[in-house]
């Protein structure tokens, strides 16, 4: 194997850790954005059917990291886990707490994204044939979240608007 082809396993490998806790980071926080939207029943059932998409997309990463002999690092997984609760509960005393995590919802499909398409690339690199489909289908789900929460941007901030002139719970 060249020094070249090496590198890049390593940087896959790498990077398919550091993806699989960006998946177990994504789960924490749907989650905790999930049972705060009882106003919000469309986005409610969209964020449960990603958490579910997220969880097997984790459980993709874990059979590509075993075909190179390697696991996911419980020490990423614990710590972006963590970052993903307090990420969570950073938007939870805003009054349109539902419109600041729409936002970071957007910024956050969008890095699993570009993670994918350089996953991709190294996948190629190193011939990882059996990955390539796998990568493929994540970022397929990745792109059509993104897409999701783009095209609810306006009717989710005009119910957020609409519940605050009504005076109810505005933010979730």
């Amino acid at each position: 194997m060249s020094d070249t082809k090496r590198q890049a396993q390593e940087v896959y490998v790498s990077g398919l850790r550091n993806q699989h806790a960006v998946e177990k980071q994504a789960i924490q926080l749907l989650e905790r954005q999930v049972g705060r939207l009882e106003n919000y029943p469309e986005m409610e059932a969209r964020m449960r059917e990603h958490i579910a998409e997220s969880e097997q997309q984790a459980k993709r990463i874990e059979e590509m990291l075993s075909a190179f002999g390697s696991s996911h690092s419980a020490l990423k997984d614990m710590g972006l886990e963590f970052m993903g609760n307090m990420a969570a509960l950073a938007h939870t005393p805003a009054s349109d707490e539902v419109v600041k995590n729409t936002f970071a919802n957007y910024a956050f499909e969008h890095y699993e994204i570009a993670s994918y398409k350089s996953l991709l690339v190294l996948a190629e690199a190193v011939g990882h044939q059996d990955g390539l489909g796998l990568l493929r289908q994540s970022l397929q789900e990745e792109e059509a979240m993104a897409r999701w929460i783009d095209e609810h941007i306006r009717p989710t901030t005009l119910t957020y608007v609409e519940r605050s002139a009504a005076g109810r719970t505005a933010g979730v």
